[in-house]
């Protein structure tokens, strides 16, 4: 895509990561306060489905487009992340068991973070932001949001109690993850790239190997 638009999606998927973080925060402050009732619980599972699920969908749909039929099939993808989240928060809200079942929201959409800063930096290394993302990344993205949709819906995966701490120390150390990104759009040299590419493969490793 032009300078602007690829810009501006890295610059969506870096607001979206700091969100991991207050997305922990607004339930902190709820408990505190003593102010936890059915409307909020509710709204927090709507705003949930939109910064993790459909949000996420959208940027991955302007980042991975290729003006080509290639596009419906990437729609497809698109589809079945967002419905994942939709689906996996409505579960959340009428379930009374105290850990999770399936992935949570916030840490599949972290997984598509990494994904696509991993292909930027890189694509940005070799050819700055006009550069085109690797062939294999286009055959894989439509595939890989299909399987994190499914990742949120399957009763395959659970967590219990002791599984919270992990998903919590994820979620507190997202937000870190951007300013390696800033600095590399501060540094837009080879090597600051191509090493923030690296760390974001790295991450998406480790998020994958813990999940599965």
């Amino acid at each position: 895509g032009s300078f602007g638009t690829r810009d501006a999606i890295s610059l969506g998927f870096f607001l979206i990561s700091i969100t991991l973080g207050t997305d922990l925060i607004d339930g902190y402050i709820a408990r505190k306060t003593g102010t936890i009732n059915d409307m909020g619980r509710e709204l927090d599972s709507l705003s949930d489905s939109l910064t993790f699920g459909i949000v996420p969908a959208i940027l991955s749909f302007q980042a991975f487009k290729t003006g080509t039929i290639y596009d419906f099939i990437l729609i497809i993808g698109c589809i079945c992340f967002a419905l994942g989240a939709i689906l996996r928060l409505a579960r959340f809200n009428i379930l009374e068991n105290p850990g999770y079942t399936g992935v949570p929201t916030p840490v599949s959409c972290l997984l598509m973070i990494g994904f696509f800063y991993i292909n930027y930096f890189h694509a940005f290394a070799i050819g700055g932001l006009t550069q085109p993302f690797l062939d294999v990344t286009y055959y894989t993205v439509p595939f890989l949001l299909v399987f994190i949709g499914w990742l949120n819906i399957t009763t395959y995966i659970k967590f219990g109690e002791k599984g919270k701490i992990v998903y919590y120390v994820f979620v507190v150390l997202a937000p870190i993850s951007p300013i390696f990104g800033l600095i590399g759009i501060l540094n837009p040299d080879f090597i600051v790239s191509m090493t923030v590419a690296i760390i974001f493969l790295i991450l998406f490793l480790i998020l994958l190997v813990w999940i599965l």
